[in-house]
């Protein structure tokens, strides 16, 4: 199993930028599918976007949710084994804690992965 860790986050106005890291350790990275969640006080944690192996040579699949898709965009580097978050256009509401998520079973990484980060607080102020 690896262990994630997130960096990245910070304060930012509404409108900029910012990237996500995060890094697992191990040396079988490219066989999980990594994920990004977040998570306010009092609501449940929820999915923001997922990379996994298509099972084309060189090809990934991307998944979104709703409220980010155009905006944020997942990627991974599978030589540095590290999977990024790049959020444009930020809003306020994309306030959160953002934790990364691994799981080698493509299925369930943007439901219950098993395997999480500590998290990485991102603000946006008005």
């Amino acid at each position: 199993q690896v262990q994630l860790v997130e960096s990245g986050g910070g304060l930012v106005q509404a409108g900029g930028s910012l990237r996500l890291s995060c890094t697992a350790s191990g040396r079988t990275f490219s066989n999980y599918a990594m994920g990004w969640f977040r998570q306010v006080p009092g609501k449940e944690r929820e999915f923001v976007a997922a990379i996994s192996w298509s099972g084309i040579r060189w090809s990934d699949n991307t998944y979104y949710a709703d409220s980010v898709k155009g905006r944020f965009t997942i990627s991974r580097d599978n030589a540095k084994n590290t999977v990024y978050l790049q959020m444009n256009s930020l809003k306020p509401e994309d306030t959160a804690v953002y934790y990364c998520a691994a799981d080698t079973r493509r299925e369930v990484i943007t439901t219950t992965p098993n395997t999480w980060g500590q998290g990485t607080q991102v603000t946006v102020t008005s």
